[in-house]
């Protein structure tokens, strides 16, 4: 069962800019093993973690950005790794599955999320 969707747009120009004006931007939204990627990759995980958000519905549920981090699963494919209070977030929700889209294109990054509970 469909327990949330989620969408999230990010314009790889104004991203940039915004990490170039406030560099601690950086810390604050991703894990350190997400810092080092181009900035077209860190601006469709950002838009995967707000997508994430989005699908679970409220906005202040204590985690933390850096604790949502996006990895590539086994098949290659873009997934969740989550850390910190992020899996109880999760977890109190009956949220049992999370399934990440990313692309980029023109200029964009997009994702989309959809939270998948348990059957009704």
């Amino acid at each position: 069962m469909i327990a949330g969707i989620g969408v999230d747009i990010v314009d790889l120009a104004r991203f940039e800019e915004q990490i170039a004006r406030t560099p601690k931007l950086l810390e604050r939204l991703f894990a350190e093993s997400e810092r080092a990627l181009p900035v077209r990759s860190l601006a469709g995980r950002f838009a995967a973690k707000e997508a994430l958000v989005k699908a679970l519905g409220r906005r202040d549920q204590g985690m933390r950005w850096a604790d949502i981090t996006v990895v590539n699963n086994e098949h290659g494919d873009p997934d969740f790794e989550l850390r910190g209070d992020a899996p109880a977030v999760v977890a109190a929700q009956g949220i049992r599955r999370l399934h990440l889209s990313i692309t980029h294109d023109a200029g964009v990054a997009c994702a989309f999320v959809v939270a998948e509970g348990a059957d009704a």
